[in-house]
């Protein structure tokens, strides 16, 4: 298929781009570069251009005669987004209606949209179906749930077909150790762990021990970078097969839920070293457990994830390791 990936030049969207390109998909990649990296993206698949350009966009949906969109540009810091939740309204979501016009004058109607379980509220329910109560706490969360509501919306007026995808914690690095995370600032968990075994940070801060979990600290379902793109190119399938209108809001994890501790625990396992951390108040935004049911991604999309805990923190360190410093080469 012919294929507009935005922020395809960031973590998932890269990887995402990659596995697509392996795959014999033809990509065309748009990112504003503020949070990509030129290096993440498939050679010459690069377009610099930001969502909200919106004529730009639909003069290269009509001219390369793209037929699905996979939309990953966002903002995507909860802590951030409390500060200076105008940011994330004007980026996040009317950057996504700029660009669902751009389609709708390109004459593109397949989207796949990279949403996040943030949008679920504090509930017992575990793991989290996605007919679980939503209450997100966060800008960040909130702007994601319109957006999927705005697709909602979208499908049910002009025939959109569109699948959001409801990451839990993406993490992991390509086998070869030349693809990882890179954020600025990085505010996930397991690349601070891994920064703080290179000698790039001093200490890791655990925010928050009084959570309402075994050992106190934040429980989330660590999911591989590698099988989440391979969920975005069934996903594009699933549109491709569906009838004019149609959706699904769909979970993408493992199942299984690791606290802060246990993470850093199986760090120290996987590399053989001590990491250096420190607790501290609660952030903002965050929520205790977040656990995701994967029976609707087996079933809709017939999706299932390989890597354990132990492979994704052995492919993020080995990326970490060769590239301490990111894509950032001086």
């Amino acid at each position: 298929m012919r294929l507009l990936l935005t922020g395809g030049a960031g973590y998932v969207g890269g990887f995402t781009a990659r596995h697509l390109a392996a795959l014999g998909h033809e990509l065309h990649v748009i990112d504003d570069l503020s949070a990509g990296h030129r290096e993440a993206a498939p050679p010459g698949s690069l377009t610099v251009c930001g969502i909200h350009e919106r004529e730009r966009i639909a003069a290269l949906i009509r001219d390369h005669q793209i037929e699905a969109v996979l939309h990953f540009a966002a903002f995507t810091s909860v802590a951030d987004s409390v500060r200076r939740p105008e940011a994330y309204w004007r980026n996040n979501v009317a950057g996504t209606l700029a660009l669902l016009e751009a389609m709708r004058d390109g004459g593109a109607d397949r989207i796949v949209f990279s949403s996040t379980a943030a949008v679920f509220g504090e509930t017992s329910e575990m793991p989290l179906v996605e007919t679980a109560p939503l209450a997100p706490a966060s800008p960040y969360a909130t702007t994601k749930l319109a957006v999927e509501r705005m697709l909602a919306d979208f499908a049910r007026g002009q025939g959109l077909r569109f699948v959001a995808l409801r990451y839990f914690n993406a993490a992991g690095g390509s086998a070869d150790g030349v693809h990882g995370e890179h954020h600025e600032p990085e505010t996930h968990l397991v690349p601070i762990v891994l920064q703080t075994l290179l000698g790039l940070r001093d200490r890791l801060t655990v925010y928050g021990h009084d959570f309402a979990t075994p050992d106190g600290t934040c429980i989330r379902d660590y999911v591989h970078v590698a099988d989440l793109a391979s969920a975005h190119a069934l996903a594009l399938d699933w549109t491709a097969r569906a009838a004019s209108g149609a959706g699904e809001a769909i979970n993408l994890g493992t199942g299984t839920g690791h606290s802060v501790l246990e993470v850093i625990r199986a760090t120290e396992r996987v590399t053989g070293r001590s990491v250096r951390f420190e607790v501290g108040e609660r952030r903002p935004g965050d929520t205790a457990r977040l656990v995701a049911s994967r029976e609707r991604a087996q079933r809709v999309l017939g999706w299932a994830p390989r890597a354990s805990l132990d492979e994704i923190l052995a492919s993020a360190w080995e990326w970490h390791r060769r590239n301490p410093r990111g894509y950032t080469r001086e």
